[in-house]
């Protein structure tokens, strides 16, 4: 039996939180540190599971990985990588397919199990094969394998069909060595990727057209170890704003970038909340009545996927009709039996869901079928009468440091039952 939460809900957020390092940049700053001919020091790393598998990865690869704090990470290549990311690693997290890039540029080859992660919907990586192929890569996938060779790698012009934040990363991280100009057209401007290219640049890449959709690469011959500070996650940021502003609450939220989240703020105060913006501080307070929008998700600056589903909890409560539509992945919708269990009107048609806000939400025992989706039922959790317990929290672990501990501080009653489970899970890596 796997740990859960209980909440018992109706409690208004009030308080502070500070926001953790982004686990989306964690992840491929974790993987770009394959490139360096020296170790390199990451700092406000988050302390969640995604991280501790990625570390793994890298460990299994030959580097060595050590906490200097609990937020402070060093991995060192060393000279003998290994070129193969297994299976059993790989298979726990998506994100481990981002190895493939740096490890063409530093050994020429790459065996890279296929990716595993959230169900959330196909997620080819057609276009992280087709582009590593125009820089010279040869490619054969089959058993469960991707395997990739380069003789070298040489620029050339890449043009993506959709602006995949997996396929620019590893494009962009294996260009940084390749011979002479890559061009990355239609390249996905996420503000992970831009702090990916900061991070590329620093250890001493030379990366044109940061946070455009054109990012132009002159390969160098090596890059250096450098100590480099992850951007806060602005995915967290969002989560803490829906779960104040369903709780009717007045919260805090310190050491984040607003701009990252223009869109999600806009939508936030159309809904009747008030929001204050001061430097890299975020308060909202609540509203009795929240009014109904309509939303689509969009590859950034649009509205992100991974904040979809919390918004889709806050919007069930809301007084009248939203309508929401997904454009990324097709199985983002998947929370939506349990959010209804819940007492929620919910229904889907493809790529859309039709929400008609209820005046109240009722606990029940519900599964997390993802990350986000069971971070919604976590948000909903709070606002509903009664108690609910959330199952499968494993999910929520990959993507948030202690989720419950930060939401009692706020005032909430959540507590995790299995806590021991958890501890285990995030041993400090030596």
């Amino acid at each position: 039996m796997g740990s859960k939460f209980v909440i018992r809900g109706g409690k208004k957020l009030s308080g502070k939180v500070r926001i953790c390092g982004a686990k989306n940049s964690a992840l491929k700053l974790m993987a770009a540190a394959l490139l360096a001919d020296g170790p390199t020091i990451l700092t406000n790393v988050p302390l969640i599971t995604d991280v501790m598998t990625m570390a793994a990865v890298i460990e299994r690869l030959g580097a060595s990985v050590s906490y200097e704090t609990p937020d402070t990470v060093k991995i060192n290549p060393g000279y003998s990588l290994y070129a193969e990311a297994p299976y059993e690693l790989v298979s726990q997290m998506r994100a481990s397919i981002i190895v493939l890039g740096p490890l063409l540029a530093r050994l020429g080859r790459a065996r890279v199990a296929m990716p595993g992660g959230c169900n959330i919907g196909s997620r080819k990586i057609d276009m992280h094969i087709r582009g590593l192929e125009l820089l010279g890569a040869r490619f054969e996938v089959g058993h469960g394998f991707i395997d990739a060779t380069a003789e070298k790698l040489v620029g050339n012009k890449i043009t993506l069909d959709f602006p995949s934040v997996g396929a620019t990363e590893n494009l962009l991280m294996a260009a940084t060595c390749a011979e002479g100009t890559t061009i990355i057209s239609n390249a996905a401007r996420e503000p992970e990727i831009a702090d990916l290219a900061t991070f590329l640049n620093q250890m001493g890449a030379q990366i044109e057209g940061i946070g455009s959709s054109t990012l132009q690469v002159t390969g160098v011959k090596r890059l250096k170890g450098v100590e480099y500070k992850v951007i806060p996650d602005r995915i967290e940021t969002g989560t803490f704003l829906v779960a104040g502003a369903i709780t009717n609450g007045d919260v805090l939220l310190e050491d984040v970038v607003p701009e990252h989240l223009e869109l999600v703020i806009s939508k936030l105060i159309d809904i009747g909340a008030d929001i204050k913006v001061d430097g890299n501080k975020i308060r909202l307070k609540g509203c009795r009545k929240i009014k109904p929008v309509d939303l689509a998700t969009l590859p950034y600056p649009g509205f992100p996927t991974d904040l979809q589903t919390l918004f889709m909890a806050l919007l069930s409560m809301a007084d009248g009709t939203s309508i929401i539509t997904e454009n990324i992945f097709e199985n983002r919708f998947m929370f939506v039996n349990e959010l209804n269990r819940m007492g929620s009107d919910i229904r889907t048609e493809g790529r859309h869901a039709v929400i008609q806000g209820v005046p109240k939400l009722t606990g029940a025992p519900v599964k997390a079928p993802d990350l986000r989706g069971g971070a919604a039922l976590v948000v909903a959790g709070l606002a509903a009468e009664g108690v609910t317990e959330v199952l499968d929290i494993y999910h929520i672990d990959r993507g948030y440091q202690n989720l419950e501990h930060k939401l009692q501080m706020l005032g909430a009653d959540i507590e995790r039952l299995g806590a021991e489970e958890r501890s285990s899970n995030l041993r400090v890596i030596k």
